[in-house]
């Protein structure tokens, strides 16, 4: 025999459905006094309440469904707009962000509920943004965005409103501990720039001469049939993305190289990442119109990879962590390539940058001395070291 707080349950639901809140309360209400109660019952009663512009008798009962399944969806979002429409903002975002943070992929749930989630996404968004705006409109006023740790702190602050994600070194093969984590890094830490950008149109000029010849660019993702054969999202032997090297790991390509003595000149200076077998390698770096290098992490982070834009059409970007920046022909920038990093071509001719390798200056002389040796002494071992350092 079913239990009668089982028909006041389906009562209840009926009622719901009809659109009868008084009806629907009371059959809850019953549910409620015969102690049978769980988190959907209250959940039942307080839509109910709601319907009745009773939102203290509301608010009690989502508060109780939400102490039965802290993690249910529907009550979380039932106390978010219950907080957005008393003007907590902030207990309201708490709630939102609890949905966002809370629900399993939108393909997983029902129609109604996917609705819901974009809208608590939306909510969450936009709570952020007035968090963000107040924040700096107070800080401001005491003069505390300037100055020369104003980009730091600017990102922290996008860091805890959430507009930025949090990203670090993620090297596949050799992590060195106690290392800054910079996405880029500032120019001024780097004199010597001065003089490899003085010589882009020299540099310019060599390539486009190597350009004239398709097939002296190789995929930049080659096969070694000696390793695992992988293919890191559709990259391996895909000319899309491909190079001319000058240096490949870390000997020098007589025959390319005898073609850009101009380009070779301008590095002179550049404390390049010398490792016997492993680095530096020098390319130029081609990307064809419409192609897109997927995100990844470099092998080692005692190296910084430095940009030279040679050539660069519009719709043109890079990412690293959580800054995106557009390349600009001539201006060169550094950059830890162990953290994330991704670049687009959206344009319909080809982008080309002089691509080259340099030791961290967070390592001392005797450090550099020691990561090579270690590289030197894996490879004794046996075997060929992937590519890079």
């Amino acid at each position: 025999m079913q239990h009668p707080s089982s028909d006041a349950r389906a009562h209840g639901i009926e009622a719901l459905r009809k659109g009868d809140a008084r009806k629907a309360r009371e059959s809850f209400e019953r549910v409620v006094a015969a102690g049978q109660a769980d988190a959907s019952a209250y959940l039942g009663l307080a839509y109910a309440c709601a319907g009745l512009k009773d939102h203290p008798a509301a608010r009690a009962a989502v508060d109780r469904a939400l102490a039965l399944e802290p993690r249910n969806l529907r009550a979380l979002i039932m106390k978010a707009d219950y907080l957005a429409a008393l003007g907590d903002a902030r207990a309201a975002s708490s709630f939102y962000r609890a949905v966002v943070s809370t629900a399993p992929p939108p393909d997983q749930l029902p129609p109604d509920l996917r609705s819901e989630l974009a809208r608590a996404e939306a909510m969450c968004a936009r709570y952020a943004a007035q968090f963000a705006a107040f924040l700096r409109q107070r800080l401001a006023a005491r003069g505390l965005v300037g100055g020369r740790s104003a980009g730091r702190f600017r990102d922290s602050l996008d860091i805890l409103t959430g507009s930025k994600k949090i990203y670090f070194q993620e090297p596949r093969q050799y992590f060195f501990p106690g290392l800054p984590q910079i996405q880029f890094y500032e120019r001024g830490d780097f004199p010597w720039l001065d003089k490899v950008e003085a010589a882009t149109a020299d540099v310019r000029a060599e390539l486009i001469e190597i350009l004239k010849q398709e097939s002296a660019f190789k995929p930049y993702v080659e096969g070694n049939p000696n390793l695992p054969q992988t293919n890191p999202q559709g990259m391996l032997n895909n000319p899309e993305w491909s190079a001319f090297y000058l240096s490949k790991n870390g000997a020098i390509v007589p025959e390319n190289a005898a073609r850009c003595p101009k380009t070779l000149s301008a590095l002179a200076d550049v404390p390049l990442a010398r490792v016997p077998g492993r680095s530096p390698s020098i390319l130029f770096s081609l990307l064809r119109p419409g192609a897109r290098i997927p995100p990844h992490t470099g092998e080692v982070n005692t190296r910084l990879i430095c940009h030279l834009p040679l050539i660069v059409p519009d719709n043109c970007s890079f990412r690293v962590g959580n800054d995106t920046r557009a390349p600009v022909e001539g201006n060169a920038w550094v950059f830890d390539d162990t953290i994330e990093h991704e670049a687009w071509n959206g344009s319909d001719r080809t982008r080309v940058i002089l691509l080259f390798e340099i030791w961290r200056p967070e390592l001392t002389a005797a450090e550099r001395a020691q990561v090579s040796a270690m590289f030197e002494a894996i490879d004794a071992y046996g075997g060929e070291p992937a590519q890079g350092i």
